[in-house]
């Protein structure tokens, strides 16, 4: 009985790892991808830069921070 427990407890937090594994894959997909489109976007409008960096760090702020949660909750579930 206690080695079913032991194997519970172990696969909760292989899940706990996994999830939080694709969370930070997927955030840095995403921040790549805002980063080289927003360099194609500086390449073909310069004069609009300024903009188009502050709008890419708001959206680099927000998967960041949306990974975040999900890497705190995935690291939660498994208790």
């Amino acid at each position: 009985m206690l080695s079913l427990l032991l194997a519970a407890e172990g696969v909760a937090q292989l899940g706990a790892a996994v999830g939080a594994g694709l969370a930070v894959i997927g955030a840095g997909l995403g921040i790549g991808k805002i980063g080289g489109q927003a360099m194609d976007a500086m390449a073909r409008q310069p004069e609009k830069m300024g903009d188009i960096r502050t709008a890419m760090i708001i959206a680099a702020a927000l998967v960041e921070g949306v990974a975040f949660f999900a890497v705190i909750i995935a690291l939660l579930c498994n208790k």
